[in-house]
């Protein structure tokens, strides 16, 4: 059965005081007008009619905070999830049209479904297969992507292009005056004013500046949004064809929007120092987005840089968001006109300098200071996703099987060392450090891996080459506990390994090996006692004993654990 009382966790939320609700409204107002805007120009980025932005920003959020484990998070539009759907529908519809607007509801439905079973699950786990370096490849080319996918807009152009004769005219022209005017205020303000809201100044002074000088005659402005609450809205059935070729963006739309939201969720339960529970939070994101497609929008997200401003604005609890959706349910009503002179260009540099922040390149640096294998799948995953734009998803399911194989190849091909005692008392690699054997015709082995089907093979050939180069070695000891886990394929190398000893009169000697290991070697009639096997407790005990082996009889009993 599963405990649906453990997703109630708005349950847990101290009541409303007057002092904590001061706090929490100027956190939730100071978060909205970072939102409004913000939610209107992600919209356009996913092709959607610009009002269903802060649809996104309603219904979705408030379930999404109701349900999830963390409690001060931005839900809504988001960039990555917006390009995603941007990319997933191209070529299946026209941008902003009747069909669009139905399979980017379609694409919510799933990608909420796939969440919310897996809540329910507790499959959160498998979230942990889309990496950080393949999540850093992917987020930096969908941030080049995106920025470049604005550059038109910004200019006032169709398209782009390198004919540079043609500069001056468009560069002199209205969009591209109010566009790059924008970009530089955007970012002079988030250089010297941070914590000011930019993009709602911005778009503020653009629209009162398009109103007096009549900048509709001149360039395209976003038009005055519908205001009021979203109807509820039911897509039409697009058929199993077409509803065949979202299941895949669909997967990596839930995919990547949770790890966007697992990416600001740890931040906020670390700092709060409280457990986050990855389950709770899938399916309250899973709710969310069917909440969105309810309402006629497209899948949410989480915000990382709405989500840090409110920390940073002083948010405790989750009512802060309570307040935030409020605010956005004002602006819905009453502020539309505000936004209708608001040049398309000026929404363009919104967006070029809110995803300003995702492109770090260097990034790649770090990871291949860390691990050259692990850059080299960021690497493939940045590549592959610039290749298949639009079809970008591909990037990730490109980097998700990559790390998968290094996954497999490591271990498929576990670290197994024959050790040596180090002068500060440790076990280390002998050749490495070149350190003396433990004792003579013996060879002291570790292996740092379970012993399963994926580890055994490399096990048994390491013994069985070392014997065959080794013909005087009388005795090998087994370092066990780094092995945490033992298998059938396991026991039955293990139960050959011993009878190839015996048959060889050579003793096996096993140090600190673990209780489920044991137990399971014990079932299997792997252990039964005799002189050739000799079992120790602890390392200590183990170099005490090989260190003597020369004094010992040759029918010393076994040491019992």
């Amino acid at each position: 059965m599963i405990d649906f009382q453990r997703f109630f966790t708005f349950r847990s939320w101290p009541p409303l005081s007057q002092e904590l609700a001061k706090g929490e409204v100027i956190a939730g107002l100071t978060v909205t007008l970072v939102m409004v805007p913000q939610a209107v120009a992600y919209a356009g980025l996913a092709g959607m009619p610009l009002v269903t932005g802060l649809y996104a920003c309603l219904i979705p959020a408030l379930l999404a905070v109701l349900f999830g484990s963390a409690t001060r998070l931005s839900v809504g539009p988001a960039a990555l999830t917006c390009v995603l759907i941007g990319a997933s529908l191209t070529g299946l519809a026209e941008p902003g049209s009747a069909e669009w607007v139905s399979l980017a509801v379609w694409l919510s439905l799933l990608s909420g479904g796939i969440q919310l079973l897996l809540g329910l699950g507790s499959y959160g786990w498998l979230i942990n297969l889309v990496s950080t370096p393949v999540m850093t490849g992917f987020t930096q080319a969908a941030s080049l992507l995106i920025m470049a996918s604005q550059i038109p807009a910004l200019l006032g152009v169709k398209a782009w292009s390198w004919d540079m004769q043609t500069w001056p005219v468009w560069l002199a022209d209205w969009p591209a005056l109010f566009g790059l005017s924008s970009l530089i205020l955007l970012l002079l303000l988030r250089r010297f004013k941070p914590r000011w809201p930019g993009v709602m100044l911005v778009m503020g002074a653009a629209s009162v500046v398009g109103y007096f000088s009549d900048y509709q005659e001149h360039g395209s402005v976003v038009g005055l949004l519908p205001s009021g609450l979203p109807a509820v809205y039911f897509p039409h059935w697009p058929g199993w064809d077409v509803l065949g070729q979202l299941w895949l963006p669909a997967m990596v739309i839930a995919l990547v929007s949770f790890l966007e939201t697992a990416s600001s969720a740890r931040i906020e339960c670390q700092g709060a120092g409280k457990r986050w529970d990855d389950n709770i939070e899938l399916f309250g994101q899973g709710l969310a987005k069917l909440a969105s497609a309810l309402s006629g929008s497209f899948p949410t997200s989480t915000s990382f840089s709405r989500s840090a401003l409110m920390l940073y604005s002083g948010a405790r609890t989750g009512w802060a968001v309570i307040f935030s959706i409020g605010f956005v349910l004002l602006a819905l009503m009453f502020l539309m006109p505000a936004l209708q002179y608001v040049p398309h260009s000026v929404m363009a540099a919104a967006v070029i300098v809110a995803v300003m922040n995702l492109f770090q390149p260097r990034q790649f640096l770090k990871l291949w200071k860390i691990d050259r294998v692990e850059a080299l799948t960021s690497g493939i995953t940045f590549v592959i996703t610039l290749l298949t734009a639009p079809r970008i998803y591909w990037g990730v399911l490109a980097g998700v099987l990559v790390g998968l194989s290094h996954f497999l190849h490591t271990r498929l091909h576990p670290r197994i060392i024959e050790v040596g005692l180090h002068p500060d008392g440790s076990l280390r690699d002998r050749h490495l450090l070149k350190l003396p054997p433990l004792a003579p015709h013996l060879f002291a082995v570790r292996m740092d891996a379970e012993l399963d089907f994926a580890a055994a093979s490399s096990f048994e050939r390491t013994i069985t080459e070392h014997l065959s180069q080794h013909p005087d070695v009388k005795h090998i000891c087994l370092f066990a506990h780094p092995i945490n886990r033992i298998d059938v394929t396991g026991v039955e190398t293990f139960s050959q390994m011993r009878h190839q000893l015996f048959s060889r009169q050579i003793t096996l000697h096993i140090s600190g090996i673990k209780l489920p290991v044991l137990n399971t070697l014990t079932k299997a009639g792997a252990l039964h006692p005799d002189n050739k096997l000799r079992l120790y407790r602890t390392d200590a005990e183990a170099l005490k004993a090989l260190a003597n082996l020369n004094q010992d009889p040759d029918d010393m009993a076994a040491a019992a654990i």
